[in-house]
């Protein structure tokens, strides 16, 4: 195929239909979806959360799940699921038949009405009896390991088929068709991902980072950028860090730490118990909070530029607090620890999981029981508090376990309990408009030519000098503008009319800065040259391929082109700047550097070496001597 040919639509087609989507092509204010629910744990089929309780209709036409105590869902395709109500269809007790034996001491045996000589039994793994218990084989243990994971909690037969089987455990739900000689997952839609935090949004080439509960303790997940399938174990330094400093506090401080964060020379810790302390030598010594608060310390935020300010988000109140007890959901500090003062106000009287802040604005968000809640509080002042809102109808619902904004305070993420991580434009910024790279959302320098998102503004026009810059599109959440061709010097003055009123942005001028596009996950628009197929680790390049990267901010280009004006797909114009490209710091082949047929788009080809490494893979540009972000691609043989 001409990679020439029908440049323009597939440029199109990707924006719309492909999960990777800059800002101007979502619809404003959209929540999105980061990942799904499925955990890689080397299982026969991607896991995900403990399913307590698994049942089948009496007809054996629906299967039902209980995730927890107020958490019920029911199937009958066995691949969608629906939310029903926790004791919908549910039976007192699963059927326990008597057996000659047990494959184990404490094993639970199961059986049904069809065939009284076939029997199933859960303990460490899942046995199966063809005569009544006088024997057992095993259907799970492969060199003393189950197959399924540990955990075994529940199992429920086919009223209408005792050859169909499925077994709930610490890792999800597990089905059989054949008696249990082998096995299939149905945890990829299932919404149960027990994720507690966020540890990293999106950068560089790595994807969302997030702490996932199982066994009682915390394991880091990557949905790695351009990933199809399940979240993957990761080792993340910075959160082992975090869990050793917890576990040497809590010997340090007596008491079992749950929460802590450090800015600068200050670390704050909280603990089970509600107590607060805070260190500003860097951990050599220690003050304790006087007060001692009626609920567990579950998160902390420390402002990095104001090290004396920090959050701290507390749970449900303990059982045995007294009545009267004060029980804050909200402390901030503003003097490294020494005294914190409540800013729960209306916030509603339910636990609170996690806290974030964007302090230009004042922003802070509550991920609690009983979804997201923001406040616009005086962070460094001794204002009384303000109330809270939800973050409203568009967010998606659920108890929230954690609030992250990204490193720039563009993007809001949230963790919700079972259903996972969602994304979207930060609402704070409606408040206080920023304007960053429309490729990846940072803020970064522009160039002639660039294509730039402003957050939190509806732009009617705009003009870089005397010069009008292009507005591409416009929402009430954000808005994208061509940065002109004909803008010059070392800065520009960027003034937009917004229907909020005008406004005047000063930005760094460079002749280049190259940003590759990416989605809300870290994705790249990289492509297969030849075919025009966007890469992703299902659908990697290959040695000796050539791959064509979008791109912005990529500079002047010959002949001189009109702002606002798409490039033709044939005989685009080239890029003036030097263009360099380099796969794991090894510079590669550039092609050729030229305007894409969209607006503000630049498209960079480059050959792939016969001879690379193979597996991920880091992928990144210099356009007159200025780096680029780093992504990630996937080469193979």
């Amino acid at each position: 195929m001409d990679s020439r040919m029908c440049l323009r639509n597939t440029v199109w087609a990707l924006l719309c239909a492909c999960s990777v989507v800059p800002a101007w092509a979502q619809a404003p204010a959209d929540w999105r979806r980061i990942g799904n629910s499925a955990l890689d744990l080397s299982l026969p089929s991607p896991a995900t959360g403990p399913i307590e309780r698994v049942w089948y209709s009496e007809d054996g036409s629906r299967l039902f799940a209980r995730a927890s105590a107020d958490r019920t869902f029911v199937t009958t395709d066995f691949e969608t699921w629906t939310s029903v109500g926790a004791d919908q269809s549910m039976p007192v007790a699963p059927e326990v038949v008597a057996s000659q034996t047990r494959p184990e001491a404490g094993a639970r045996v199961r059986g049904q009405r069809l065939d009284r000589t076939r029997l199933y039994a859960i303990g460490r793994f899942v046995y199966r009896s063809d005569n009544a218990g006088a024997s057992w084989a095993s259907l799970t243990n492969f060199k003393g390991n189950s197959i399924l994971g540990d955990g075994m909690l529940d199992l429920a037969i086919s009223p209408r088929d005792t050859e169909e089987l499925v077994v709930a455990t610490a890792a999800g739900l597990w089905r059989s068709l054949d008696g249990g000689q082998s096995w299939s997952g149905l945890n990829d839609a299932f919404p149960n991902i027990p994720v507690r935090r966020i540890i990293s949004t999106p950068h560089g080439s790595r994807g969302v980072r997030v702490a996932v509960g199982a066994g009682g303790s915390l394991i880091a997940f990557e949905w790695q950028p351009g990933e199809k399938q399940a979240w993957r174990p990761v080792q993340d330094s910075g959160f082992d860090s975090e869990l050793g400093l917890q576990r040497a506090l809590s010997q340090t401080l007596g008491s079992r730490i749950t929460a802590t964060a450090a800015a600068g020379d200050y670390i704050y810790a909280g603990s089970a118990d509600g107590r607060l302390w805070s260190s500003s030598d860097r951990g050599r010594t220690w003050i304790v909070n006087p007060d001692q608060f009626p609920a567990a310390i579950e998160a902390i935020h420390a402002e990095a530029r104001e090290p004396r300010l920090a959050l701290a988000a507390l749970g449900e109140r303990f059982a045995n607090a007294p009545a009267n007890a004060r029980a804050p959901h909200v402390l901030r500090t503003i003097n490294g620890g020494a005294f914190w003062d409540d800013l729960t106000a209306n916030l509603p009287d339910t636990a609170a999981h996690g806290i974030t802040a964007d302090r230009p604005t004042g922003a802070v968000y509550a991920a609690t029981d009983r979804g997201v809640f923001v406040s616009y509080q005086d962070l460094v002042g001794a204002g009384p508090p303000t109330a809270w809102s939800p973050l409203g109808d568009s967010a998606p619902a659920g108890r929230a376990e954690d609030v992250q904004l990204d490193p720039f305070g563009h993007q809001l993420y949230i963790a919700l309990d079972g259903f996972g991580v969602y994304a979207a434009a930060a609402p704070h910024r409606l408040r206080a408009p920023r304007i960053a790279s429309a490729a990846d959302f940072t803020d970064r320098p522009v160039a002639p030519g660039a294509l730039v998102t402003v957050f939190g503004a509806n732009i009617r026009s705009a003009t870089a000098g005397q010069v009008t810059s292009p507005v591409l599109a416009s929402s009430a959440t954000r808005s994208e503008i061509q940065i002109p061709f004909e803008a010059k010097g070392s800065s520009l003055s960027l003034a937009v009319d917004a229907s909020s009123g005008p406004m005047t942005f000063g930005l760094p001028l460079q002749t280049a800065a190259p940003a590759i596009f990416v989605d809300v996950e870290g994705a790249p628009m990289v492509l297969d040259a030849d075919t025009g197929v966007l890469l992703d680790p299902m659908r990697p390049a290959h040695s000796n391929a050539r791959l064509q990267i979008l791109a912005t901010g990529l500079g002047q280009v010959r002949p001189q082109w009109p702002s606002g004006v798409p490039a033709p797909a044939d005989n685009p114009p080239s890029v003036i700047a030097p263009v360099r490209a380099f796969l794991d710091r090894a510079p590669v082949e550039v092609t050729r550097a030229v305007l894409a047929p969209y607006v503000g788009f630049y498209l960079i080809e480059i050959q792939i070496p016969k001879l690379v490494n193979y597996g991920p893979a880091e992928l990144y540009l210099e356009v007159d001597g200025q780096p680029s972000n780093r992504v990630r691609v996937y080469i193979e043989p």
